[in-house]
């Protein structure tokens, strides 16, 4: 197997530690990246909070949370700005937890490789049924795609106005 990438090793270190601070402010670490942008080096972290909306105050509590633990680890190996965001209307999916609680709506999952006959990596339909290491997509006029998550490179939910 390769090696993992320094982004990517950034960006494993960054869960581990941001994940147990902002889930003890009650909020909830769904996602993060680690990115270059014009501007530089960007760690984003994507909270959400449980039965509401979340705002700039939490994202200033999550923030706040993970800043001092960040400086005291001190792992990123350059500069960066620290984000933390809202998930959006086309929330990340990455735990069973957060398919779950889609279920029944629009999703679009990008896999690692080509799966299934004729070989295809992008899939947009209706979530299905969740397991708790496999999902299944129905999508329009190619019938239902049973995806295991280790196979999903990313996914979100499609937002429907």
């Amino acid at each position: 197997m390769a090696e993992p990438s320094s982004k990517q090793k950034v960006e494993e270190r960054a869960q581990e530690l941001c994940e147990p601070l902002i889930a003890a402010e009650g909020l909830e670490l769904l996602d993060l990246e680690f990115i270059r942008e014009h501007g530089g080096w960007i760690l984003r972290l994507f909270i959400d909070k449980p039965g509401g909306t979340v705002g700039v105050e939490e994202c200033a509590l999550a923030s706040h949370a993970v800043d001092k633990a960040l400086d005291i680890e001190d792992f990123i190996p350059h500069e960066y700005s620290l984000e933390c965001s809202s998930p959006g209307l086309n929330r990340p999916l990455k735990k069973s937890a957060h398919f779950e609680a889609v279920k029944g709506k629009q999703v679009r999952i990008k896999t690692f490789a080509p799966l299934f006959e004729p070989p295809r990596k992008n899939f947009l339909g209706t979530l299905r049924q969740v397991s708790a290491d496999a999902v299944t997509v129905e999508v329009e006029g190619a019938g239902p795609f049973t995806i295991n998550l280790k196979d999903i490179a990313r996914a979100n939910l499609e937002f429907q106005p």
